[in-house]
């Protein structure tokens, strides 16, 4: 879950990103990582080729970094973008040295409004990626940036991606109108919340993009309480903040006593993207 914004001018907490990110890891998908390692080495001869250049948007405390280039062979160049100076010092700070096969990894951050992005500024990227980004996004703001990945030609990885889908163990009478009323906040302001993936992956075909969708469910189990309490008086309070009359008075209430009992549990469905540019004549 990300907390509703004014889609990308606000910040997060580096306490919620620092207490996400160990679930963040398990649960993005490595599906994509073949297919992607393929097209990347289509760059040319590993010994003629540039280092890997990377684009990561909303980058936070960095943990798509972190996550992603110790699984990339070869040298990478990485930028990193948010608007939040503090939280490009601790991403700064704390990306790998190296990637999977020992070769250099070195980053440089960017203050930047995410929307003040276009092709001309990935020119020269071979991926564009981001993590749990997309929902907060506009329909203008990911045709937008489809038209700036596509327009540069190069690709793109965005993970953990929120659906609207939600399972709750045990389950609740009123786990459902919570679910209904947390997916109209993330919609709210113009956010397309769960239907970012379908827009995004509808946009990068209509540019002979080849997509493919990859599940990566957060699995929030008895033995993660501080993540899990987060998560849902977080959520319970954007529902009642957006449908108070769907949310009963007793719920948050409940369902944290049983988290801090050991007896919830959670999967929190998500999609991860992967969009590469069309095969060039020589089926790359």
């Amino acid at each position: 879950m990300n907390p509703p914004s004014d889609h990308l001018s606000s910040t997060f907490a580096p306490e919620w990103l620092s207490l996400r990110e160990e679930a963040d890891a398990e649960a993005r998908s490595t599906a994509p990582l073949d297919p992607l390692r393929v097209h990347l080495t289509g760059r040319g001869p590993r010994t003629d080729r540039p280092p890997l250049r990377i684009a990561d948007l909303g980058c936070g405390t960095g943990s798509q970094g972190r996550w992603l280039a110790p699984r990339l062979h070869g040298p990478q160049s990485w930028s990193l973008y948010d608007l939040d100076s503090n939280l490009l010092d601790l991403a700064g700070a704390s990306m790998p040295v190296a990637g999977a096969d020992g070769s250099e990894v070195g980053a440089r951050m960017y203050r930047r409004d995410l929307r003040s992005l276009t092709a001309r500024d990935l020119a020269e990227v071979d991926l564009v990626t981001g993590s749990a980004l997309l929902d907060l996004l506009s329909f203008d703001e990911v045709a937008a940036l489809v038209r700036a990945v596509t327009g540069a030609g190069g690709a793109a990885l965005f993970t953990l991606s929120v659906t609207g889908r939600v399972e709750l163990f045990p389950s609740d009478p009123a786990d459902a109108a919570v679910n209904s009323a947390f997916n109209d906040h993330q919609r709210r302001r113009g956010a397309l919340g769960p239907d970012a993936v379908v827009v995004m992956t509808e946009l990068f075909e209509r540019s002979g993009y080849r997509v493919s969708a990859s599940p990566s469910p957060w699995r929030l189990c008895p033995e993660r309480v501080p993540l899990t309490l987060a998560w849902l008086s977080g959520r319970v309070e954007a529902a009642v903040e957006m449908r108070p009359e769907r949310v009963p008075g007793d719920y948050l209430h409940r369902r944290l006593a049983q988290c801090e009992r050991g007896e919830l549990g959670a999967v929190v469905h998500h999609t991860d993207l992967l969009a590469l540019p069309p095969r060039g004549p020589e089926g790359r």
